[in-house]
């Protein structure tokens, strides 16, 4: 029976997981298997790699083949050049003690080098946070100056328009630049408010004043009740 080392995919849509198995070559790709290796999670950096070492090699060194994602993974954690010592071993190009060796040092460099990887990963993802945080300390810096200008021009034209000063046609034009659409807006319907609320107060005054002579004739033309 031909037998192939593979992956089995688990997990939720969007976040594969996998099992690395043993199976017949002629099984579904997620069907029946021999027996689980170990697993696979490559959805974190470095990717997450769990495997029985001892039994991946003895598998290997029977017959069982691959798949290309597969040996890409046995590779790195070394399965591979575990297979390869032996065949030297059993060549007698090499012992067994200086095979275990070579395969010790390859490891502690591996190790080493995903340990740098890791390291090096975290360090960048705290200085992403960092200039993160220092732009988002620059913009709201930036919005409070903003923030401050157009108050204190808004502040100056109220005070012109109580009579302290007028403001000149820089100063206007300085005060629609800072100034959002949403917020000239506003402002153009809070002054047309007032207009309006001026001119009702003046018709109001215009009427009582007009209305005051022929208030003064009736009260001269009739008379007191008597007591």
């Amino acid at each position: 029976m031909a037998t192939k080392i593979r992956l089995a995919r688990h997990g939720k849509k969007g976040y594969a997981f996998y099992h690395i198995v043993v199976a017949d070559s002629r099984a579904p790709r997620d069907g029946k298997f021999i027996e689980k290796l170990g697993t696979y999670n490559p959805n974190t950096n470095p990717a997450t790699i769990e495997l029985n070492f001892d039994r991946t090699v003895d598998w290997v060194m029977k017959g069982a083949q691959p798949t290309d994602t597969t040996r890409a993974i046995l590779s790195y954690k070394g399965v591979m050049l575990k297979k390869h010592l032996l065949g030297g071993v059993a060549k007698g190009a090499l012992t067994e003690s200086e095979a275990d060796a070579r395969l010790e040092k390859w490891m502690n460099e591996k190790a080493g080098k995903v340990d740098a990887k890791a390291n090096k990963l975290s360090a960048d993802k705290a200085a992403a946070e960092r200039a993160r945080k220092a732009g988002e300390v620059k913009a709201n810096e930036e919005k409070a100056k903003a923030i401050a200008a157009k108050k204190a021009a808004i502040a100056g034209v109220a005070a012109s328009e109580e009579g302290e000063s007028s403001p000149s046609d820089e100063d206007a034009t300085s005060l629609e630049a800072l100034l959002t659409p949403q917020e000239e807006e506003a402002m153009a319907e809070a002054e047309t408010v007032a207009q309006v609320a001026a001119e009702t107060a003046e018709t109001a005054e215009a009427v009582e004043v007009a209305e005051t002579p022929a208030k003064v004739a009736e009260a001269v033309e009739t008379p007191a009740e008597e007591q």
